[in-house]
């Protein structure tokens, strides 16, 4: 790696969109690796460590947690596009039982602002008697 092409570390956050903390926090993690420092001067990072940054925050925004990205990052080295598919068909599964979960509170949530603002019954308020639950025997 030339030095005219060597990153420092807020180029690097920079070019991968993410903040400095960012790329400390991920070499923490073991998803980048640390650069030796020469004596007396600053870490230099490839450029393609900006591309494996990216990766690791658009799986995250994906929904894939650190260890799923840690898992997908070690498929990519080595071409393993089955596993990364049945990685990925989990996730969506999961998003999928979300998005019902979801759908259910929404209607149990608007049930209750309607049944609220219609000023039926002879209860307090719709919202707060429904999280108290009903009574313990």
């Amino acid at each position: 790696m030339g030095m005219t092409q060597a990153l420092t570390i807020g180029r690097l956050a920079e070019r991968a969109g993410v903040g400095v903390e960012t790329v400390r926090f991920y070499q923490r993690e073991g998803l980048v690796a640390v650069p030796r420092r020469p004596p007396g001067g600053q870490r230099r990072y490839a450029p393609e460590i900006a591309r494996r940054i990216a990766f690791i925050k658009r799986a995250q925004r994906l929904g894939f947690s650190l260890e799923e990205v840690r898992s997908l990052l070690l498929l990519e080295e080595g071409r393993g596009c089955e596993a990364a598919r049945a990685l990925a068909l989990g996730k969506l599964e999961a998003i999928e039982a979300r998005l019902a979960d979801l759908k259910r509170m929404r209607r149990a949530l608007a049930a209750l602002v309607a049944e609220c603002g219609s000023g039926r019954g002879r209860r307090r308020c719709p919202i707060i008697e429904s999280l108290h639950g009903p009574a313990p025997p």
